[in-house]
């Protein structure tokens, strides 16, 4: 039960940051196709596509974070944690969704016959005003993130970082076609399919640590050895043989085998498995459990190795 409720209490504000982006991006998509459409300019609306998609997954993030943060149960003994891990591809496969959409405007506005008109001038300060406001955004959610380990959270973070990036792109293509003049209107569409590739190499930063948490990669070596490290404090711990460690949502897992003195009784054995576990807990917060295997050893052969 204890578990249970730091799990909910971590969720919390990465459901007040969704929230939060939920609302900008609404906001922002809605100036930002006004703008395109009044204002000629196809960057624009590519980018206004972008914050829609930022809205769209958004939302899945909020009802999944609501749904990740439930405790164990019967069913899913380990916690609902890996849904955190699919809506971090989910919300990649709506950003490339987003690109490859935008892409496709752009090439058609590159190679069609007639250009469309020059983009106007307030186009620029409406960028403005996206950019910071994202750029904010983006800070502010990729620190609530980190607080409380949810990739899903940094994946929602990165994808306002990206819609910032394409107001950027949109803004120097835009301002270009305005001081070329006659001639230049295609470099507003030339802006926007830079910015859909800027999108997709987001994509695989967010799909990339995601797929690695389904399949059970192992984290940093470093992490490990600092786990290792901790339970060879213990004393009584004879040797720490293997440390295996694995990500589950806003939580760490880890699997240890230890040797303790072959003399000792089990009640013993559980003693040492059980200050390991807390000392590993205690110092390293973020690790929900510790799964401990007691290997019987002849301290003659294996020394402590804290002492």
């Amino acid at each position: 039960m204890e578990f249970s409720q730091q799990k909910s209490n971590a969720s919390h504000p990465g459901l007040q940051s969704t929230f939060i982006g939920i609302i900008v991006s609404a906001v922002l998509a809605l100036i930002k196709a006004a703008g395109g459409i009044l204002g000629h300019s196809y960057a624009l609306i590519a980018d206004a596509i972008e914050s829609a998609a930022d809205v769209l997954t958004s939302i899945v993030l909020w009802i999944g974070l609501k749904w990740s943060a439930r405790p164990p149960d019967k069913g899913h003994p380990y916690g609902h944690g890996k849904l955190e891990a699919l809506l971090s591809i989910a919300i990649a496969l709506a950003l490339s969704i987003a690109a490859l959409l935008i892409a496709r405007g752009s090439i058609i506005n590159i190679v069609i016959i007639t250009p469309h008109k020059t983009p106007a001038p307030f186009t620029l300060v409406v960028l403005i005003i996206v950019i910071i406001t994202k750029e904010l955004l983006f800070r502010f959610v990729l620190k609530t993130g980190y607080e409380i380990n949810s990739g899903s959270v940094k994946a929602d973070a990165f994808h306002h970082r990206s819609d910032a990036i394409t107001s950027a792109a949109a803004f120097i293509g835009i301002s270009i076609a305005i001081i070329g003049g006659k001639g230049f209107e295609v470099a507003d569409d030339y802006a926007a399919l830079f910015a859909s590739g800027i999108i997709l190499i987001n994509v695989y930063k967010i799909c990339r640590p995601a797929i690695g948490e389904l399949l059970d990669e192992e984290l940093e070596p470093e992490l490990n050895k600092k786990v290792m490290t901790l339970a060879a404090e213990i004393e009584g711990v004879l040797y720490v043989e293997k440390c295996h460690t694995r990500k589950m949502g806003i939580k760490n897992h880890a699997d240890l085998h230890i040797w303790v003195n072959k003399n000792q009784t089990v009640e013993e054995g559980h003693s040492i498995a059980h200050q390991v576990k807390n000392n590993i807990q205690k110092n390293l917060p973020h690790f929900a459990d510790i799964m401990i295997h007691v290997e019987p050893s002849d301290p003659n052969k294996h020394p402590l190795i804290n002492g």
